[in-house]
């Protein structure tokens, strides 16, 4: 491999000639540097990336650790993610921590031994815990994206999830609905939380009652929508309307009330959350509250690069706001 004393043999220059044109760090004359472009290409020269990120301490690298799962939110938020490290010049290593809170931090634990830049945590199973690695890397710059209290520093990137809560259920009571139920991700995750209490407080201001069986508990998955309403089903009597808690679960719903010859939105409307791109590919197309996620990765990478750049101090707490998309999946009581 080609080496810059290489270069500066063929081109009759000094090795710091040929730094300074590499690397543009010094004026030199366009006839030494069009002498030292030309051996540096005859030779195949390529710049040695670990010798320049040990120069700048910097390796142009962010890492990002993300839970694995069925949701394609994960895969659009990593694309915003991955576009934006592109157009700024960084790459990106993605790690999948499976839900397994040591394979996590054993991932946080090689990233920061491989010297990135900063880091993306969008796992939820670190939702309040500490983390002993980054006491060793205290000077780390870490953005959070889309979970809630942390036992370390850090920015964060978050959905309005109580405003997407309330919006759907508001949705629904406005297209005539007074029989709502609700079918939840984990109550002891933070966005699943105050999602729920978002559609409380729509409930609560319309003066409406809460049915204990329309309000089931779940995991944000498919199979866990197609056990909440099977459970809701065999409890009796249906509402006229579900918020379904993410677009995943929704699915999962959806497949359980056609096995049970159930019309939607007919017999039952179902609106969903998170605006997956498949939702509008549904039979019927999902009626759902859009997350910003291409925006959400895309605000994290940004944020990252400016605590990287020192251009901010203070912690950041970025939110984005959720919008309703109508679809065919409610049906219109009222008009």
């Amino acid at each position: 491999m080609a080496t810059m004393k290489d270069i500066a043999k063929l081109a009759g220059v000094s090795t710091s000639t040929v730094s300074h044109v590499i690397n543009k760090s010094r004026f030199v004359s366009d006839e030494i540097a069009e002498r030292v472009n030309n051996a540096a290409k005859a030779l195949n020269y390529a710049p040695s990336a670990l010798a320049r990120s040990l120069k700048v301490n910097r390796t142009q690298t962010i890492g990002m650790l993300v839970t694995t799962s069925t949701n394609p939110f994960f895969g659009e938020v990593v694309k915003g993610v991955e576009r934006s490290c592109y157009q700024k010049g960084y790459n990106l290593i993605l790690c999948n921590t499976e839900g397994d809170n040591e394979r996590m931090k054993a991932s946080i634990d090689t990233l920061l031994q491989k010297r990135v830049d900063g880091l993306l945590l969008m796992c939820s199973t670190l939702e309040g815990e500490r983390i002993e690695v980054f006491d060793r890397y205290p000077d780390i710059p870490v953005v959070v994206m889309d979970w809630g209290p942390m036992s370390f520093a850090s920015d964060k990137i978050q959905d309005n999830s109580y405003q997407g809560g309330y919006l759907a259920a508001q949705y629904l009571i406005d297209c005539g609905h007074r029989d709502i139920g609700c079918i939840t991700g984990p109550l002891i995750k933070y966005q699943a939380q105050i999602r729920y209490e978002g559609f409380k407080r729509a409930m609560n201001e319309a003066g409406l009652v809460f049915n204990r069986d329309w309000v089931i508990e779940s995991d944000f998955e498919c199979e866990g929508g197609y056990d909440a309403f099977n459970t809701m089903y065999a409890s009796g009597t249906l509402p006229s309307a579900i918020f379904v808690c993410n677009d995943m679960m929704a699915m999962g719903v959806i497949n359980a009330a056609n096995e049970k010859g159930i019309r939607i939105p007919d017999d039952l409307s179902i609106i969903g959350y998170d605006d997956i791109h498949i939702a509008k590919f549904m039979t019927p197309s999902l009626t759902t509250i859009h997350q910003p996620k291409y925006r959400l990765g895309q605000a994290a990478v940004e944020t990252l690069l400016k605590r990287i750049n020192k251009e901010i101090t203070e912690p950041q707490v970025v939110q984005l706001e959720p919008t309703l998309v109508e679809r065919q999946s409610v049906r219109v009581l009222v008009q």
